[in-house]
This record gives structure tokens, sequence and C-alpha cells, in this order.
């Protein structure tokens, strides 16, 4: 019987250990040549691991979580008398994917439950009462619950009251969930700049009222020609124009040599949500676009990230970052600066608020920008002075449109 042990490769950049993210074998399978058979996590990508030989897995060296270090063994594979293939030689290869890991086998979930049929207005009175009507029972069609059937629910709740007072089980359950993967990378990055970085914040206010009209009519005008116009393309426009008067947050901060580095490219990474965790893809020379372009390549790195496709490149190498949490934004946040940049913009959830305007109150499309700067390198008055070159911009989107040498 020939054992063949496959190590932790040597993937470069000075790396000298790697987190066991996924395992696509088990101890008995069968295994072909080149078939992956695990996947590791760096501190910029996942990188699958392919097996160089044919035969049948005896071990594994490790579990999911566990950072293992570059030379050590990872797996051990029968190859029976013909020692596998010629392959098998050779030092394994390994390709780079995605950065959010593969997930390892995991129940399947159950569907959800049908949703209760009830018109509209029905569905937001019950919202309104605090009523979940899946426990309404509908007298209508096809079960649909009538403004009668809750009327009825509500008087049978009244009279029992006693129901309404129950009391309810503790809980008492709990459950440790491993920190892995991507996640445990963001946590150690989120550690790190707190720790290394002296943040402040500023928030400001920005009427968008122009700006939210000026999106509609170009999205209207050119009719799905092309990409569809966010909030964040026209954002990224401001932060392009800002920096121009304020290079000095468009920078990379090494603190270990002492050396700030200013930017003229600004290459922005735009904060996106996965089911791996956060993600900063990064949208590469924003200074050369047009709002179409910025749009349709936000969407590309968007659906890239949340599909896990995006690679190591386009997750790394921003200039100045922007987070945003759209509807659930909030009204102020305090953004942690993506290491080593200076400076993250944080944009908040319009809402419609009553303002003075002319000596009048009228409605206006009001949003906070909450913005977060790294204080060794940028004081208070130029940060200041940046996000005010933001709002500026945004509150007359026609300077969108004008360099910031003509301004």
């Amino acid at each position: 019987m020939g054992i063949h042990a496959i190590k932790v490769p040597d993937i470069g950049e000075g790396i000298a250990e790697v987190e066991l993210v996924a395992w696509r074998v088990q101890p008995g399978d069968t295994v072909a040549e080149d078939q992956l058979l695990a996947d590791v996590m760096t501190d910029k990508a996942t990188v699958e691991i392919p097996s160089p030989v044919a035969g049948k897995v005896l071990a594994l060296g490790g579990e999911v979580g566990q950072l293992v270090a570059v030379g050590a063994e990872l797996i051990r594979i029968d190859v029976g008398d013909g020692g596998g293939s010629a392959a098998a030689r050779a030092p394994a290869a390994v390709s780079a994917s995605a950065p959010a890991p593969a997930p390892a086998p995991a129940e399947r979930p159950s569907a959800p439950a049908a949703k209760p049929l009830a018109s509209p207005a029905l569905r937001h009175r019950a919202a309104k009462l605090g009523i979940d009507l899946g426990r309404v029972p509908g007298s209508g069609t096809d079960g649909r619950i009538l403004h009668e059937d809750l009327d009825a629910w509500l008087l049978r709740r009244a009279a029992a009251p006693a129901a309404s007072a129950r009391s309810y089980a503790q809980r008492n359950d709990e459950e440790a969930v491993p920190v892995t993967g991507v996640r445990r990378r963001i946590a150690q990055r989120m550690q790190d700049a707190m720790r290394r970085i002296p943040h402040f914040s500023y928030v400001e206010e920005v009427d968008v009222t122009e700006l939210e009209l000026l999106r509609a009519r170009l999205n209207e005008r050119e009719g799905g020609e092309r990409p569809h116009l966010t909030l964040l393309p026209l954002l990224v426009r401001a932060v392009v124009l800002a920096v121009q008067r304020f290079p000095q947050v468009n920078a990379r901060f090494d603190d270990e040599a002492g050396v700030l580095t200013r930017h003229g490219a600004v290459h922005v990474g735009i904060a996106t949500q996965t089911e791996a965790g956060l993600m900063v893809p990064v949208l590469r020379h924003a200074e050369a676009r047009d709002l179409w372009s910025s749009a349709a390549e936000i969407a590309r790195l968007a659906d890239a990230a949340r599909a896990g496709r995006a690679t190591r490149d386009e997750l790394s190498g921003s200039t100045i970052s922007i987070t945003s949490l759209g509807a659930l934004g909030g009204i102020a946040s305090t953004p942690i600066i993506n290491a080593p940049e200076v400076a993250i913009v944080g944009v908040n959830r319009i809402a419609l608020r009553p303002m003075m305007l002319g000596g009048a109150v009228v409605a206006r499309r009001m949003m906070n920008l909450s913005s977060s700067f790294d204080h060794r390198v940028v004081d208070g008055q130029l940060a200041a002075e940046f996000v005010q070159a933001v709002r500026a911009a945004l509150e007359c989107p026609a300077l969108l449109f004008v360099e910031s040498s003509e301004m």
C-alpha cells in the first residue's frame, strides 16, 4: 500500500498559516486526480486544494476552523501499489477562488409557511394592532382573511383576558457558534483597526431632494438602456470631486514605516453584505468613470461578492471606502475604517422631514453622512471640509458634472 501525504502548500505573500474553512472529502472517500480536497483561507481569499493523485482518503489533518501551518500535513491518501499518477511526484497545485468560503454541508432549511391571504389594508391594520395574521382564521375564498374575521378574533381575545396574562416558559438553552472563515477574518480586521487607529467620526445632514429628483429623471430618460442609477454612483462621484481638493483623505497609512501615501487614483471600496459576512469589493479608477459606468461596475462587484466569485484583486487595493445599509441605515453611525485607508464615508437612510426653506416649512428628503477618519493623519478641520465638499456636490447635483478645478 502506497501512502501519499499532501501538505499545506506555500501560497506566497509571506503567509505562514491558513485556516481550514471546508473539507470536500471525508475518510473513506475515493478521489480522482485533480479533485478538490479542501478549501483554506488566507488573509485575502479562499484557496482550493486539489489532489495530485487518485486514491482513497485515509485521514484528514485538521478540523474546519483550525489554523494550519504552511508545510503541515493536510490529508493522507492511499494510492495503492501504483503510487498514484505522475503528478503525485509534483507539489500540489492551488488555485485562487472567491473570497467567501465554501459552506460546510448543512441541512436544507424547511420551506417557510405559506403567507396568510389578506388585503394590503387588512395587513396594515393588523400590523398597527401588533397582530400576527397567521393566528387569525379566514372565512373568505381559499381561506382569505376578511376584516370581519379580524374583528371576531379581537372580540374572542378580549373575552379571554386570562389568555393574555398567561406566563411564558423560561429558556436556558445555549448555542456555541465557532467564528470561522470570513467571519473570523472580519473580526480580526475590525479588532486590529479599532486597536491601532484612533477613530473620530463626523456626522453631517444633507438635503438630497434635488439629487433624488435628478436620479429619477435620469433613470426615466434612459428607459432601461443604461444601468439603473442608485444613490451610490452619485455619492462616488461626489467623493471623487472632493478628494481632488483634499487628497489627504484618499490615502493609505503605513503606521509601521510612518509613511502616508496619497493616491491620484480613486479606488473606492464598496462595503457589501454577503451571507459569509462583510466584503469590500473595489471600484477601481472611479475618477475615470461616468455615473453609468460606476453603476454597472458596482452592481457587478456586488453580485460577484454575494455569489462568492469575487477575486483577490477585486477585494484589495481600495484607497477610500463607502458603507451603506440602505433603508436600514438609521440616523447616524460610526463606521470603522478599512485599514490601511484613513477615511470611510457612511450613508444613512433617506427620510422625508419638515425643513425651513425660504421662511416656510417644506418637506425635504434628508440624509445623514456619517464618516470616520484616522486622527493620526487627518485633522478635524480637514475632515469637516472634506465632508462639506461632498455635501455641496450632493445638494447641488449640477456640480457633479463640473471638475473640481472649475468649482
